[in-house]
């Protein structure tokens, strides 16, 4: 089964270079707080890194990042603005083991299928160190659906994230809701997810 939805990679396929030059914003504040948990210079994995403005600001900081998305289109659009390689790399094609200390999941996730969800948050696991962590971040709401321009979401509610978090493994795992915006400009509640991998 894949994790790429065709109405998802249509989109990103047809928009890419619109979406990825939406004003370059940062989550500044939040990638701040996920890189305070790491010593310098530790080795990130970004996925979904869309235009690469998350990543160009943790290269910045001095971070090992390793820069990836789903989409070859948005992965050629990273690679303009980082002037490195980016990976293609689907969800089910993660297949590090115990290579970084961190994760950076902004805004992508929200798009694995809810029955696959499981397999891809091991598969993260298993890509870190122990003692690593991860953020992630979802559109919440009561089931999957599709937005406006045809994209899959599994819009989770919290206690329902939660749980896919604690039966793979995670610890430490903390959902902070907040209201915010995307790309349709439309309002959207927002589960931002801080998880750690076990230490041995």
């Amino acid at each position: 089964m894949t994790t790429i939805d065709d109405g998802n990679a249509r989109f990103y396929r047809d928009n890419a270079a619109a979406y990825a030059g939406r004003a370059r914003r940062t989550p500044t504040a939040r990638l701040d707080k996920f890189l305070a948990q790491l010593k310098p210079g530790a080795a990130v994995l970004e996925i979904g890194c869309g235009g690469g403005q998350d990543s160009a600001y943790m290269v910045a900081r001095g971070f090992d990042v390793t820069p990836t998305d789903g989409s070859p289109e948005l992965a050629a659009e990273a690679e303009r603005l980082l002037g490195r390689p980016v990976g293609v790399v689907r969800f089910e094609g993660l297949s590090w083991r115990e290579r970084f200390d961190g994760v950076w999941a902004e805004a992508c996730l929200l798009h694995v299928p809810r029955t696959a969800l499981p397999d891809v948050l091991t598969r993260l696991l298993r890509a870190l160190k122990f003692g690593g962590v991860l953020h992630a971040s979802f559109k919440a709401g009561g089931g999957e659906g599709r937005d406006d321009f045809g994209r899959y979401y599994n819009y989770p509610s919290h206690d329902w994230l939660l749980r896919q978090f604690e039966e793979t493994g995670w610890r430490a795992v903390e959902i902070t809701e907040a209201d915010g915006g995307g790309y349709d400009g439309k309002p959207t509640r927002w589960l931002h997810v801080a998880a750690e991998k076990p230490e041995i």
